[in-house]
């Protein structure tokens, strides 16, 4: 165990110096060495802003044994942090989603499950679909992601909810890209309350896109901060910092 509090110890201060490759080589080591097991022990005891910090650097031509192993909760609470790196383009957040929730032998019903739990969960995955929200919106009405299909009206709120349980148009398996397509038909027909919140925060952040409001100003309501400096393989997304440490600097 005291190896592990070690490994703990480097891992954050690799990742607090902004050596995400490192901290992830070094808890695959651990993997290689005592197996799967201590390192589910080890990212269990990890802070969420650093798993976070890991498993956000997906890279789709190799296989990250922390991706692999991190589990539906762990997931979650790193997931609801990751509007703190204020990545406009969410391609770190759509990366992520898409290499976790759709691995292999994983059980995407489950993490979604996770993610709707906690607060800011319905928020993470608006900020993943933010990039499509009209084609979110035509699936909404039509049951179809093609928006020539709608007559350009919003569902209302209440239209919207009693529409959750109507069938679907599509199969899972016309739409099976282990990517946002897929991702909207399970929360539509597998977890409805999360899909109607998650479209009604998108909705809210479109609004505040048309009236000039950015993340910024959503982002003042936030407390937590990262501790992490340069990311993203040492090419930083600015993550929120607290104005003393920028001062420390």
């Amino acid at each position: 165990m005291s190896n592990h509090l070690a490994l703990i110890q480097q891992t954050q201060s690799l990742i607090a110096a902004g050596d995400i490759v490192g901290a992830e080589y070094a808890l695959a080591e651990l993997a290689d060495t005592e197996g799967d097991h201590a390192l589910m022990e080890v990212i269990a005891q990890l802070p969420s802003k650093d798993v976070l910090a890991v498993i956000r650097e997906y890279d789709s031509s190799r296989d990250s044994v922390v991706n692999l192993l991190v589990t539906p909760a762990q997931f979650a609470r790193a997931l609801v942090l990751e509007k703190q790196y204020k990545d406009l383009t969410h391609t770190h957040l759509r990366g992520m989603v898409n290499g976790i929730i759709f691995r292999d032998g994983a059980d995407p019903l489950e993490f979604l499950e996770a993610i709707g739990n906690l607060e800011g969960g319905s928020e993470a995955l608006a900020n993943y679909f933010a990039e499509k929200w009209s084609r979110i919106e035509a699936f909404a009405r039509t049951g179809h992601f093609d928006t020539i299909e709608d007559d350009g009206d919003l569902l209302s709120d209440d239209e919207l909810r009693a529409s959750a349980y109507v069938r679907p148009h599509i199969t899972q398996e016309e739409v099976a890209d282990s990517d946002w397509m897929e991702l909207a038909w399970l929360l539509r027909y597998e977890c409805r309350d999360l899909f109607i919140e998650m479209l009604l925060v998108l909705r809210a952040k479109a609004r505040a896109h048309d009236l000039g409001l950015g993340d910024d100003e959503e982002a003042e309501e936030d407390d937590g901060k990262f501790e992490t400096r340069d990311t993203d393989r040492g090419k930083a997304t600015p993550v929120a910092r607290d104005p003393d440490e920028e001062l420390a600097i």
